[in-house]
């Protein structure tokens, strides 16, 4: 399906909930006080069920109050953190052409329209997400005895979420340590999820899943070169050229760098087809006659794309980024963005490079990767919802957290203010930082355009 189609699936999607949600409103089936509300263009589906478990849950006043705490903690860290990606991002948005901008939908982390996020495991783990962190509101806020006046269904076409609602003159009436508690406690949600799914994930892969062969993963081979004509085939992992060892993406380059037109090499590989290690003898083509370059004349040309990451490499990454040979911030940045390099969900080409080991051995590979790339956009998902809602931006959590922030810092420094001019002043700051992070939101798609 064409994107052209996709945003007219989308629109007609949006035109008829808007004609349906009308409908019910003038049927005064809508409205503050009844089961169905509308928050923004959002549609609320309120109930009062399950407020029975949440006070039950909320029971635990001490252990609540610390993992609010410890919720406050974390968020402050995120939200310098993702401002600071922001402002990294921004400057880069001048540097780059309109080429290399991001597309628009890549600022909506909606699984469809976002292109890297993909419907069935996005879907999936945004609910899950939006589920759970809405429920740790209610529960911390029933632990700080403000009330909740409902639970239900946020609906807005596609996705579903979840919303707690919590009473406004009991947050209002709270101290700010009590309700930044409860504003903190969706981003703490987040965050503990993110580890929790992402060591299921580490302990399922790190215990089932070895590399066919130490080597570089073919992704793809180009037609009528000598890496077709000797049989190579995506899912093939190339492991020694000449007897020279390629477990690395760069020891290849550098082998095949210093060859010649016309050489002929020895190329020890294994075959995700024989599922046996081979070596063929490979004739190189001249380069420069794929690339009608002259400085490439009488350089070597085998014809094959490798995968962004080697086998092991990517192995690495699913169990234990931080311990990259590039760095733990490296490792863990390449971790996030393995969508970015088309190798997450790990399916098709990338699947052959592996066999199942262990406990697994006699599993179904193609089911045992749907767990494996569920467990991993629950984690990525939680992670990009904890961040985001960190965002000083209102109506974000993360907007609630500034303002008493801000208030709490201003309380140490003009002590003479009363509570009326506290509050005006850090809903100001809190609508101040908003603006800007907009601004910084929208920049690094139009500054590289202008």
């Amino acid at each position: 399906m064409s994107s052209l189609d996709g945003w007219t699936i989308a629109l007609v999607l949006l035109i008829a909930y808007g004609a349906i949600v009308l409908a019910l409103y003038r049927l005064g089936r809508i409205g503050p006080d009844r089961v169905l509300s509308l928050f923004g263009p959002a549609l609320m589906i309120k109930t009062r069920q399950g407020r029975g478990a949440l006070e039950r849950l909320g029971r635990f006043r001490r252990f609540w109050s610390v993992a609010g705490d410890v919720g406050i903690a974390l968020a402050a860290i995120a939200m310098v953190t993702i401002v600071i990606v922001l402002v990294l991002d921004a400057i880069i948005a001048v540097q780059i052409p309109a080429s290399a901008a991001p597309s628009p939908q890549m600022a909506l982390g909606i699984p469809g329209i976002n292109p890297i996020i993909p419907v069935g495991y996005g879907l999936v783990a945004l609910v899950v997400g939006v589920v759970l962190h809405e429920l740790a509101h209610g529960v911390i806020a029933r632990s700080q005895d403000i009330g909740v006046k409902s639970l239900g269904i946020l609906w807005f076409v596609v996705p579903i979420g979840a919303f707690v609602e919590q009473d406004d003159e009991d947050m209002t009436k709270a101290s700010r340590r009590r309700r930044d508690r409860v504003a903190a406690g969706g981003v703490l949600a987040n965050f503990v999820l993110t580890v929790l799914f992402f060591a299921l994930l580490a302990s399922l892969v790190s215990t089932s899943v070895q590399p066919n062969a130490d080597g570089v993963g073919i992704a793809y081979v180009v037609p009528g070169t000598p890496a077709a004509n000797a049989s190579f085939a995506p899912g093939d992992i190339i492991t020694a050229v000449n007897g020279t060892p390629t477990t690395t993406n760069a020891a290849l380059f550098s082998v095949l760098s210093q060859s010649k037109a016309n050489e002929t090499v020895l190329v020890s590989y294994y075959s995700a087809s024989a599922h046996a290690p081979l070596t063929r003898s490979v004739t190189l083509a001249p380069l420069a006659a794929y690339t009608n370059n002259s400085a490439d004349a009488g350089k070597g040309f085998l014809g094959i794309s490798l995968s962004y990451l080697t086998p092991a490499q990517l192995k690495t990454e699913l169990t234990s980024p931080a311990s990259s040979t590039d760095g733990p911030l490296i490792g863990v940045t390449k971790w996030v963005v393995l969508p970015l390099a088309g190798v997450e969900p790990v399916a098709g080409t990338t699947t052959s490079y592996y066999h199942l080991s262990g406990p697994l051995a006699g599993a179904d590979p193609g089911a045992f990767w749907i767990a494996a790339n569920v467990l991993y956009w629950l984690a990525w998902m939680n992670l990009l919802l904890g961040m985001s809602n960190a965002l000083p931006l209102f109506p974000l959590d993360g907007g609630l957290l500034f303002r008493d922030f801000t208030a709490s810092i201003v309380t140490r420094v003009r002590r003479g203010w009363d509570e009326k001019a506290l509050d005006r002043f850090s809903g100001r700051a809190a609508a101040a930082a908003s603006v800007a992070v907009l601004f910084l939101l929208l920049w690094q798609f139009v500054a590289p355009r202008l």
